[in-house]
């Protein structure tokens, strides 16, 4: 998929690269760095840490919304992969969706520990048990990279007011937080039709 918001008259369209798989790591990440350093220096995308740790080369791949260092490339030389930025979301350029909505509204919903007496802030360390810790347990592992909210039909369609999956789930991880003292507080927050 490649487009240029900043190129007059340029329209979203498809342009095919052809990739050595035998010269090329075996991941998608691998073939788009390869296609930009050696075929075509404009195409544009994210890409970061090459772990599946910080999400910035999250796009769709053959239909399924993934990060690209972490799949890998459909070796089947018979079949294409299609590469598409993140569904739903305005384009930035070529394979980079805007993610400026995403990321305030993950700040909307205050995304840190908040106590009521803040009288022993950078004093004393805010302890758990095991049992209140092992309850995060699945929730701070996401690494904000919108695969899921931008597969979800209500953010496509509401993604103006609907927080998503990604949000709502980080608003859960801290109102089950037993060191936050503001769980009434965010749970009223999100007491709205499109929470």
């Amino acid at each position: 998929y490649r487009w240029d918001p900043d190129k007059t008259g340029d329209k979203p369209r498809m342009q095919t690269y052809e990739v050595d798989l035998n010269k090329c790591g075996p991941m998608v990440l691998d073939a788009l760095i390869k296609i930009k350093n050696e075929v075509d220096a404009t195409l544009t995308f994210r890409r970061s840490c090459r772990e599946g740790i910080c999400g910035s080369c999250a796009m769709n791949i053959n239909g399924g919304n993934t990060l690209a260092c972490t799949r890998r490339i459909d070796t089947n030389l018979n079949k294409v992969s299609k590469i598409y930025p993140l569904p739903h979301m305005y384009v930035m350029k070529d394979l980079v969706p805007d993610l400026n909505n995403f990321y305030a509204q993950y700040k909307s919903i205050q995304p840190y520990l908040k106590k009521k007496d803040e009288s022993q802030e950078g004093k004393a360390q805010y302890l758990q048990s095991m049992e209140d810790r092992e309850k995060l347990d699945g929730l701070y592992e996401c690494i904000l990279c919108a695969c899921c909210s931008t597969s979800c039909p209500s953010y496509w369609w509401n993604g103006d007011k609907y927080l998503g999956p990604a949000v709502l789930m980080q608003a859960y991880r801290w109102m089950i937080d037993s060191r936050d003292d503001f769980t009434e507080e965010r749970l009223a927050q999100l007491q709205d039709p499109f929470s």
